[in-house]
């Protein structure tokens, strides 16, 4: 088991742009008995309401939705280039069908408070929920995003308190 120190939000080290965008992360909630995880590359950290945030975007077809609507909590699990081909099944494949820990071989691990993510992370964002709406065409400024990822089905946005933050030591 490899062992985690817990850091503040200002001592993230790594590019957020690059931690999401380009390495992508496992987006996970549920319990020690059931839980899902997804592949997310949008999303975002900044501050709101005076607290660190993390912003995380997911559609309610994906079988992580229903887990995150019924939890609290999450966890952003963020890995080195080695699990590449891990997040692409996880981003690819549904938890309703596929066994994505024993697809993947990911360890799952669980906070004191039985939150879970993966071993294998570099870096882990445990995230509480405090805002969440749909997009809607209406609010989309932007007409081309709209034509180029939606047809008739938005993303839910989370708005999401960092109330911990593990990297590997």
């Amino acid at each position: 088991m490899s062992a985690f120190k817990e850091i503040t939000p200002k001592e993230i080290s790594n590019n957020p742009f690059e931690l999401i965008g380009d390495d992508w992360a496992l987006v996970t909630s549920g319990s020690k008995e059931k839980f899902n995880t997804m592949t997310v590359s949008w999303g975002g950290v900044g501050i709101m309401w005076g607290k660190p945030v993390a912003f995380t975007f997911i559609r309610p077809q994906r079988y992580t939705f229903e887990f995150t609507e019924n939890n609290d909590y999450y966890t952003m699990s963020f890995f080195d280039e080695s699990y590449r081909d891990s997040l692409k099944l996880c981003g690819s494949k549904s938890g309703r069908e596929v066994d994505k820990v024993k697809e993947t071989g990911l360890t799952p691990a669980f906070t004191e408070d039985g939150i879970p993510y993966f071993e294998e992370a570099k870096l882990v964002l445990v995230c509480k929920k405090m805002y969440a709406q749909f997009l809607n065409e209406e609010s989309i400024t932007d007409s081309d995003s709209v034509k180029k990822w939606y047809k008739d089905d938005y993303h839910k946005m989370y708005v999401s308190e960092i109330v911990k933050i593990m990297v590997k030591e």
